[in-house]
């Protein structure tokens, strides 16, 4: 480890501290401030790289499967994803539509290609080409995917119809479920870790 890899700097007040290996559940913090500076890994490259992959399946299978099925004097009707954001544009509501399509379909896949590919040269020992600023667009990204806020406006919707229509949840909703709890997972990961298991290659 070089000596700028072996130092933490606090984010807050630019304390520096010698950086050392956390047993599991320790959380090392600012003596200065309280500000947490590292915390010890759970997940490896390895095991986040799997969960990449397994989101991505999951993902597809969210975007292809009907998410509801609703039904009135006898005729019923299924919708996936990208069958309501085509229909809010149909029905003027371009920007809900655009807003949908992009925090529920291309932020989250950009932001499960962004990772893998970082990951898979991580697994590797090196850092992938653009690291620096794809890391950098992942820190902005994050808050634009919402795949868990329309799970529980779909979950409420759902049960509002319940009133009007007969209603019937289909597995796209149970696969976009899963993939919140994946993102969620990905969220509590400090991918900053992964600035020092891949060493910036000498000029």
């Amino acid at each position: 480890m070089r000596p700028s890899e072996a130092l933490l700097i606090c984010e807050h007040c630019d304390t520096v501290y010698r950086r050392r290996a956390l047993a599991r559940g320790e959380v090392a913090r600012c003596a200065r401030c309280g500000f947490e500076l590292d915390r010890h890994r759970a997940l490896g490259v390895n095991a986040l790289l799997a969960l990449i992959l397994t989101a991505l399946i999951v993902f597809v299978q969210a975007n292809m499967w009907p998410i509801v099925t609703l039904g009135l004097n006898g005729q019923y009707s299924a919708t996936t994803l990208w069958g309501m954001i085509i229909t809010m544009w149909q029905q003027d509501a371009q920007v809900v539509a655009v807003l949908a399509a992009a925090t529920l379909f291309f932020f989250p896949l950009a932001k499960m290609l962004v990772l893998g590919w970082l990951l898979w040269f991580g697994r590797l020992g090196r850092r992938a080409p653009g690291f620096a600023p794809l890391m950098v667009g992942l820190h902005y990204l994050g808050p634009w995917t919402m795949s868990e806020v329309f799970v529980l406006g779909a979950l409420v919707a759902i049960v509002k119809a319940h009133n009007y229509f007969d209603v019937v949840a289909d597995p796209g909703i149970y696969a976009y479920a899963a993939l919140t709890l994946l993102i969620t997972i990905f969220a509590g990961v400090d991918l900053r870790q992964l600035w020092h298991q891949t060493p910036e290659r000498s000029p």
